[in-house]
């Protein structure tokens, strides 16, 4: 099997495959966590390869690209049939996207250290100046409001809740979701970036809401 073959074709295929996409979840999202968990990978002796192969596959599989999570599931796994003889790493990175998404999985915990790893990364996209643009893009192409005063962020872990993108705004998922994730890192390593990401976030905030009170009385 030749490795740096295979993730080539598969780069190649995640591009193609996430090339339209509009909400924050593009190739370059992809891109940018499969070098974070080949970092993290490398730190906390997780293997390579898997690593690389779930996190440029991980949403190719996810449910807002596709008709349903379940048809998202079944074109990964059939271009890793296609691609690899290997069913042990086959069910390996089937196993790690299937837990991957925020509210995927009933919360179930990554059963190897190498679906730690590619989550750990998943989720530090999520976090600080890039999880900050990523929101608004995200909340833009939904039609949500930036901010709106009157709304207050959901107390939501339910998936059909979650998936509700017509409630809510840019600045409640701050609350909803992103400041949850430095407690949620499964690897040392992960937390250590998870900190620095979250404390620019806080102040993030802290100079939104100055701005945005500036001057009422």
């Amino acid at each position: 099997m030749n490795q740096p073959q295979i993730i080539a074709e598969t780069e190649s295929y995640a591009k193609e495959q996430l090339r339209q996409d509009t909400t924050g979840h593009d190739w370059w999202h992809t891109d940018r966590v499969r070098n974070t968990a080949c970092a993290i990978a490398e730190i906390e002796g997780a293997d390579a390869f898997i690593c690389n192969l779930a996190a440029l596959l991980h949403d190719v599989a996810d449910e807002k690209l596709n008709t349903s999570k379940e048809a998202g599931l079944q074109k990964v796994q059939t271009w890793l049939t296609d691609h690899l003889t290997d069913k042990g790493i086959i069910d390996h990175v089937m196993s790690i996207i299937e837990t991957m998404s925020y509210s995927g999985g009933s919360g179930s915990p990554m059963t190897s250290i190498e679906g730690q790893v590619v989550q750990d990364a998943d989720r530090l996209d999520a976090l600080g100046a890039i999880g900050i643009a990523r929101t608004f893009v995200f909340s833009g192409a939904k039609g949500r409001p930036m901010y709106d005063p009157d709304l207050a962020p959901r107390e939501e872990s339910l998936q059909k809740e979650y998936r509700d993108y017509s409630k809510g705004s840019a600045i409640n998922h701050f609350y909803e979701k992103m400041l949850k994730l430095k407690f949620l890192m499964n690897t040392a390593y992960g937390r250590k970036l998870a900190e620095e990401r979250h404390d620019f976030m806080l102040n993030f905030l802290e100079q939104f809401y100055k701005e945005w009170n500036q001057g009422s009385h």
